[in-house]
């Protein structure tokens, strides 16, 4: 009986498994060997058939699972706090049921099989039969169809070593009725050049600015140069069929007694037939609850019609008129209802727009069909009144107005608010013509709503194609399971069934949920004819068989299995008909079809004859699909797929098969593409949507010339597919489920095919998964999305992700972008269960998804990154790169500040040498001038300082230091004080004394464990002497609780400075040379590291001068400060500045605005500052506290039209955007833009640039990114993509020079480039402070050369990289102005892939992921890039911020985020200057301290 058969050897399987495809009626596969039948444990052959065939895809899944096996895990589970997901009680989210799938997937897998041709076949002999494995004319309808262009031309695959393959020997077995008279000829390229004019192109030439480049060089799309594209794979299939010929179906059979519209079928049968049942409604149970009869619906209808056009408005205005648009608003359990009002508009001669009730407003999609309704100038909704009461309502009792939607009347339908229409009125019902019938909604890919216009004359010939195709008889009965306002459920169950008096049971969505076996009971009962089914309603009635064991199929001659296009549907009919054969069921019943909102029915297998050899059955390469053409699967057999035909075309239309992409080109015969349509039963336009209707409805097809075939319009499908043997199609997917990755498709059905069939499926739901692609990075990423069952524990739901990933990657040769599992019933649904893609999609990139588990594998999936760069050997030295720079016109970059000048008078050069004797000199002669004024949290002065009373404050300070502490001269002693003129007054006794004050931030009373190890770690550093502390401070470094933290035995001597004799040291300490230290400077750097400098006398006394000269500071003036007083910039602003030039200094603790968020800018507007100093966490705070209460703040009279000059006082990149924002919010109360700047300071000197008080404002520049991480410095224009805002790091000072050097060859740098920004000045510091003498150290720092250029200057190395640019701005002198910009410290860039990265650009693009992330911070951890973010918002939202950190970082900065740790506010370390501590976190994190909310391990 075979005529075909082949043995499938599987490799990777431990089985054989032999496919016999037999002629008579029933298909089965026989198993050989007696070991496979008693593993599998089978009494028949049919239990066989099933659970093979069932199983086919997941036994392929396991064999691709099989080399994983063995392989560790090389990153371990993500760790999340237990916490962050609390499950939700049951009533809020009752667990799906585990057999509820969506309207448009299944549960039952895919036939994906591991088969193969025989091994001995000559490979170069291949026939169409290696992939349609038995062709055959299904019924006689087929006779009259076209046949298409032989696949026999498909050559095998090359392997490894390409060699040429002979031509195939063979004749096929079907030929072309005509052959395509024209030769494949590549079309004519157009030069690019020749589309713009000579003119214009003269035009932009002279519009071109000088000294900058074009703009098109900024805004081009410059992913080429970014992108590693990679090199095409000389194995990739390519198509090499002969063109294909448009396909036709048979004729339209004429009937003589065809009605000339529907409504005219309908009024015939309501008046000859009025007692025939016409629709039958099911309740929940699944019993009948009503029949409407013929007659019932003719006069319903009338009557709704009349009412319509007569009855709404007032007696002379008509709102509704002929081709009025009109929203049918009906529940899918009540047909009848809907019936009644599609036909009573189609009578009245308005176009009925079915639509989904509105539940709520969040319903998914539900402003989309807003758009619809506006676009199709919607103002009236027909509904039931039972519909009506449930519709959600305002408190005031009415219709809620949903987001996006046209504002609507609202009409009940119900018999008993219709009128009846006098005797001589009756509806007009005309001829069909192409006037719009009804509008039926489609929403694509993206989420977008539209209506397809379906003609009345198309809507006639389609029920008449269908009628011809499924040979509908007057009188039949049909079950319809459906959804009855769409697509097949309408066309069949409502417009085809009034036109043949067919009788239509009607199975709601609810009836199946409760009762999956009703529809089954239904055909029984009724004895129907034909059903109308999705491959879930088969699986669903194929698991609850069993509970019903009398029921008969044998009445149906057609099992129309609506989603049978699918590939998947395979498995599902095949198992379907196992199951149910005993019950009646014949195999040639089965008819799966393929269909599209724009297209209509564009494909329907017919009922078969009885006896009639089976359909064909096509097995293609997995590999080959992704590749868009068909082939045989020769080398991985695990990525077979069977599909199945999904019959011939309809009669009366023509079909083509295009490419996908680009123009409409006729595919050749082994390649896949989209099916168009031409018809009279096809749909008009997407109404209201003219531009968009041309792309879809309007299509010719042109040949490989670009020649058109023809002049007939096609409409395009969305289906993709090819014509097989004998006119047969075959649909493989849908264009709206395509993933295009790195150039290949691949089907989203398939891969929700292979993620079910990882077993054991216990962590998700079937039928509810997502798959959908993103856009990161110039590729589309796959993104899976399932809902996981309540029950399924950590573990196992990371350990079967983990297997997904290992399969699919196996399976489709693609890399998985994400996998999130969501808790049970959040996924957006649409109105019959499924998945809301697009919503879902929207959602993820939103970050409200909230999954409960989440894996990213961005390493194995972006292969596009550009390579990494090779740093070339430094063959050329630094005098080269110098004349280079030279030659191409770049001068060297260097800035230098005014000249300090000398100061004329000895005396003064005396009197200011040292600042005791400047602070004695102001005693003497201006004793009560007041140099300091502190201020408490409420403005109130607390304290004051004149000129004398700081001299005798210093002398008893100075005294006790002699007497109570036995110190001798150069000791160091420590200042523990907090902000305040003791602290200033207790540095003074110091210098009165002879010793080297090191200021120390005073630990923090409730956090003794973290500050006080800190306190103690400098005061062994210092080996200080003494401790110079106040009374309060003396009782917590004795107390208990500093006992846990460190040994207080071993505290140094603690002097209270509270409580002092009034004595006087018997002389004032002057220092032999300026160069003796003065003081040593303390703090922690950004890196972690504990850093001391040597201040000398003389660099004191020069950067005082530097200052009063920048800032034009003398005694008559006031400043305020709101800084840290204990390090760098903000200890010379506060202790020494004021006595050195004599200005009165406000002083406002940082702390206090903790208490006072106003009470720095209060203070600028009572005194009426003209100069203030602060920190960036001051800015940040009066920034996120004030920014909203400006108002307020007006009100209480403050006014800072006054603050000529607001320095942030930093030792890093100025922050832009905070300044920004800083002087945006406080404009309105008076705040100058100009009046903001920066300044700039280091270890090795601690005020670089400061911005006084003349010359130009700060300029901001902008620089490409790109170039900033090859070291080089590229000016772009603002809102260039990849630029970067730079601003100006303030004024460089007077007596300071700097120069940008190559850090490792130590050379000097042209302005072009970035390097490390070296400094020369009399204020230098004298080196590091170090107990050992580290001599080295100290001179590579502060003692440098350059090697080449000027060898004799001596500099201080920064460490911090920045650029120089001239400006065309004038400075003081009347010279250009030359800018320095500060880049980023030089300790904390990360070099990842050859390239060097500043962490704050990365954290400032993390920061905008997520309105969620408060901070966030990026360290380097075993060459992987790790990403902590603080999550200032619900711990729920802690796994969406995994791969939106994940895809900015990506897209922006080009590196793959290796791991992502979300963490509680205020977890980020950030030093009193407002730094981050990245190196504190780092270690933190390795040291598991930080208590994470999530860690996610990106594989």
């Amino acid at each position: 009986k075979c005529k075909y058969f082949c043995i499938y050897d599987c490799v990777r399987l431990p089985l054989r498994v032999l496919y016999v495809d037999f002629l008579c009626s029933v298909s089965c596969w026989v198993i050989f060997k007696s070991c496979f039948l008693s593993k599998l444990g089978v009494c028949n052959s049919r239990c066989v058939l099933f659970s093979v065939s069932a199983d086919i895809h997941t036994e392929a899944v396991q064999a691709a699972l099989a080399k994983h096996k063995e392989e560790k895990m090389a990153l371990p589970m993500p760790t999340k706090r237990r916490s962050t997901y609390v499950q939700s009680p049951v009533e809020n989210h009752t667990p799906p049921d585990s057999s509820s799938g969506s309207e448009d997937e299944t549960s039952v897998r895919r036939q994906s099989t591991v088969i193969a041709p025989p091994p001995a076949v000559n490979p170069n002999l291949q026939s169409p039969d290696s992939w349609i494995n038995h062709s055959v004319q299904g019924s006689s309808t087929s006779s009259s169809a076209s046949s298409t262009m032989s696949h026999g031309e498909a050559k095998p695959q090359p392997q490894s070593q390409p060699q040429p393959q002979p031509q195939p020997q063979y004749r096929p077995q079907y030929q072309p009725l005509y052959q395509p008279q024209y030769q494949l000829q590549e079309p004519p390229r157009v030069p690019v050049s020749s589309r713009v004019s000579t003119k214009i192109q003269q035009l932009l030439n002279t519009l071109k600015r000088p000294k900058r480049p074009p703009l098109s060089e900024f805004f081009t799309d410059d992913s080429e140069e970014i992108v590693e594209v990679p090199q095409p794979d000389p194995n990739t299939p390519k198509p090499e069929g002969r063109q294909t010929i448009p396909v036709k179906g048979e004729p339209l059979g004429v009937v003589s007694n065809w009605p000339p519209a529907l409504q005219a079928a309908l009024a015939r049968w309501g008046a000859t037939q009025g007692k025939s049942p016409a629709l039958t409604a099911l309740d929940i149970t699944g019993k009948p609850l009503y029949t409407l009869t013929y007659g019932k619906l003719w006069s319903r209808s009338v009557k709704l019609a009349y009412t319509l056009l007569n009855k709404l408005g007032t007696k002379n205005e008509q709102i509704l008129k002929p081709g009025d648009r009109v929203a049918l608003v009906y529940p899918n359990s009540d047909p009848g209802m809907f019936w009644v009002a599609f036909y009573g508009c189609l009578l009245a001669e308005v176009i009925p727009v079915p639509i989904e009730v509105p539940l709520s407003r969040k319903d998914a999609g539900i402003s989309q069909v807003g758009f619809l309704l506006g676009s199709c100038g919607v103002g009236l909704a027909l509904t039931s009144e039972i519909c009506l009461k449930g519709l959600p309502k305002t408190p005031a009792g009415e219709i809620l107005q949903f987001k996006g939607w046209p504002r609507l009347k609202w009409v009940v339908t119900d018999s008993k608010y219709l009128t009846k229409p006098s005797k001589d009125w009756q509806p007009h019902i005309p001829t069909a013509n192409t006037d719009p019938a009804y509008i039926e909604y489609k929403a694509n890919k993206e989420g977008t709503v539209v209506g397809v216009a379906v003609s009345k004359v198309a809507m006639l010939t389609h029920c008449q194609a269908l009628t011809q195709a499924c040979n509908y008889c007057e009188g039949e009965t049909l079950v319809n399971v459906l959804d009855f306002k769409k697509d097949m459920g309408l066309w069949h169950g409502v417009l085809t069934a009034v036109m043949n008096r067919i009788h239509t049971i009607s199975v709601p969505y609810a009836v199946m949920k409760a009762c999956p076996l009703s529809w089954v009971q239904r055909v029984h009962i009724h004895k129907a004819r034909v059903a109308l089914v999705k491959c879930r309603d088969l699986h669903w009635a194929m698991m609850a068989h069993r509970d019903q064991r009398d029921t008969s199929l044998a009445s149906l001659r057609n099992l129309i299995v609506a989603d049978g296009a699918n590939p998947w549907s395979v498995s599902s009919c095949d198992a379907f008909l196992n199951v149910f054969q005993s019950h009646g069921l014949k195999p040639e019943v089965i008819c799966p079809c393929a269909t599209s909102p724009e297209a209509m029915t564009v494909a329907i297998r017919r009922p078969g004859v009885p006896g009639a050899p089976l359909p064909a059955r096509a097995i293609l390469s997995l590999g080959g699909l992704s590749h868009g053409v068909i082939r045989v699967n020769t080398e991985d057999k695990n990525s077979a797929l069977t599909v199945q035909d999904v019959g011939h075309v309809m009669p009366g239309a023509l079909m083509c098969v295009v490419k996908p992409d680009g123009p409409p080109q006729l595919c050749k015969t082994d390649e896949i593409g989209e099916i168009i349509v031409n018809s009279r039963a096809g749909g008009n336009m997407y109404y209201g949507l003219p531009g968009v209707t041309k792309n879809t409805f309007e299509v010719i097809p042109v040949n490989a010339n670009g020649v058109p075939i023809g002049e007939i319009p096609f409409v395009r499908s969305g289906l993709l597919g090819f014509v097989g043997p004998g006119s047969l199609i075959f649909v493989v997917g849908k264009i709206e489920g395509l993933l295009m990755v790195s150039g290949r498709r691949h089907n989203a059905d398939d891969l929700v095919a292979t993620a079910l069939a990882v077993e054991p499926v216990k962590t998700v739901y079937r039928g509810r998964i997502a798959v959908f692609s993103v856009t990161v990075f110039y590729d589309e990423r796959v993104v899976i999305v399932a809902e996981q069952r309540p029950d399924a524990s950590e573990e196992d739901s990371f350990q079967w992700m983990s297997r997904v990933l290992q399969a699919i990657d196996s399976i489709h040769q693609v890399g998985l972008y994400c996998l999130a599992l969501v808790p049970a019933n959040t996924l957006p649904k649409t109105p019959l269960g499924g998945i809301h893609i697009s919503d879902t999609k929207q959602f993820f990139l939103d970050g409200n998804l909230h999954p409960c588990n989440i894996l990213m594998c961005p390493h194995t999936c972006v292969t596009n990154l550009p390579k990494p760069r090779q740093k070339q050997p430094v063959g050329v030295g630094p005098a080269s790169v110098m004349v280079g720079n030279l030659v191409a016109g770049k001068r060297i970059a260097q800035a230098a500040g005014r000249d300090l000048g000398m100061i004329e008078d000895q005396d003064l050069v005396r009197k200011h040498q040292y600042l005791t004797e400047a602070l004695h000199w102001r005693a003497q002669t201006d004793p009560d001038h007041v140099l300091y004024v502190l201020l408490n949290a409420k403005g109130v002065t607390v304290g004051t300082a004149t000129c004398v009373q700081l001299h005798k404050r210093a002398e008893k300070i100075a005294a006790a230091l002699t007497e109570k502490g036995s110190i001798n001269t150069g000791e160091n002693v420590v200042l523990l004080y907090p902000p305040g003129i003791d602290l200033i007054a207790a540095f003074y006794g110091c210098l009165y004394a002879g010793c080297v004050p090191v200021t120390v931030r005073p630990p923090h009373p409730q956090n003794l464990a973290a500050t006080l190890p800190t306190v103690r770690m400098i005061i062994d550093v210092s080996k200080a002497a003494c401790i110079l502390t106040t009374q309060n401070l003396t009782r917590i470094l004795r107390s208990k609780e500093a006992a846990l933290s460190v040994n207080i035995k071993t505290w140094p001597t603690i002097i209270d400075t509270d409580d002092l004799p009034r004595r006087r040291p018997p002389q004032i300490y002057k220092p032999p040379t300026a160069e003796m230290i003065a003081y040593l400077d303390f703090s922690v750097s950004t890196t972690g590291m504990l850093t001391g400098v040597k201040i000398s006398h003389a660099a004191v006394s020069a950067l005082c001068r530097s200052i009063k000269l920048q800032c034009e500071l003398y005694s008559s003036r006031q400043i305020a400060i709101c800084l840290d007083p204990y390090c760098g910039l903000g200890f010379v602003l506060w202790c020494l500045a004021s006595v050195y030039s004599g200005h009165q200094s406000i002083l406002i603790p940082p702390f206090e605005l903790e208490s006072c968020l106003s009470l720095w800018l209060s203070t600028l507007s009572q005194y009426r500052i003209r100069d203030t100093f602060c920190s960036y966490s001051v800015m940040e705070l009066c920034t996120k506290g004030l920014g909203t209460q400006t108002d307020l703040l007006k009100a209480r009279g403050v006014n800072l039209s006054c603050v000529r000059s607001c320095v942030v006082i930093a030792e890093e990149r100025p922050r832009l955007a905070l300044t920004h924002s800083f002087s945006k919010l406080f404009k309105d109360v008076g705040l100058s833009p100009r009046a903001v700047s920066t300044a700039f300071g280091s270890r090795v000197n601690l005020a670089i640039c400061l911005q006084g008080t003349t010359g130009p404002d700060p300029c901001t520049v902008y620089v490409d990114m790109k170039s900033l991480r090859h070291d080089r410095v590229r000016l772009v224009e603002r809102g260039a993509p990849q630029s970067l805002p730079l601003m100006e790091s303030g004024k460089i000072l007077p007596g300071v020079r700097v120069i940008i050097v190559n850090p490792e060859t130590r050379g000097p740098l042209g302005d072009s480039h970035l390097g490390e920004i070296w400094v020369n000045s009399p204020h230098n510091a004298s080196g590091y402070y170090t107990i050992y003498g580290e001599e080295s150290l100290q001179a590579d720092h502060f003692n440098t050369k350059l090697s080449f250029g000027d060898p004799q200057t001596l500099w201080a190395r920064t460490g911090y990289l920045g650029f120089v640019k001239r400006t065309e701005l004038l400075a003081a002198s009347g010279d250009r102005h030359d800018a320095l910009f500060v880049v980023g410290s030089l300790d904390e860039t990360l070099e990842l892939r050859g390239l060097r990265y500043h962490p704050i650009d990365i954290e400032t693009s993390v920061s905008r992921a997520h309105r969620s992330i408060a901070e966030s911070a990026v360290f380097t951890w075993t060459n992987l890039l790790v990403v902590v973010s603080e999550l200032c918002g619900s711990e729920q939202d802690a796994l969406d911020l995994v791969p939106l950190i994940t895809n900015v970082v990506l897209e922006e900065h080009h590196l793959i985020v290796g791991v992502v740790v979300i963490v509680d506010p205020g977890v980020i370390p950030i030093n009193s200057r407002g730094e981050k501590q990245r190196m504190h976190l780092r270690d933190s994190f390795l040291a598991d301290q930080l208590d994470p909310i999530y860690v996610a391990y990106n594989m």
